[in-house]
């Protein structure tokens, strides 16, 4: 299953409305958001312990990492219930 990164902003980036962020890695916060917007650096999130559905709380941010859960597909030639 893959993992997704939510940042929650305490406060809204000047002009913008959006407190909820989600990305697919924490090097992927960094190409929207800067280290002081988020309150943390790339470096001390990634040895933080986000692992495992960790979360750090920073002066300006929550950060949690969670596992996005999808659906199975069936495919052809796998049983299906009748």
């Amino acid at each position: 299953m893959a993992k997704v990164i939510h940042v929650f902003l305490v406060k809204p980036i000047d002009g913008e409305k959006r407190r909820d962020w989600y990305f697919s890695s924490i090097s992927a916060i960094y190409t929207v958001l800067t280290a002081e917007q988020v309150g943390a650096s790339k470096n001390y999130l990634l040895h933080a312990g986000l692992s495992g559905n960790g979360t750090v709380i920073t002066k300006t941010a929550i950060i949690k990492q969670s596992t996005l859960i999808g659906s199975h597909r069936k495919g052809a030639g796998e049983d299906r219930p009748e």
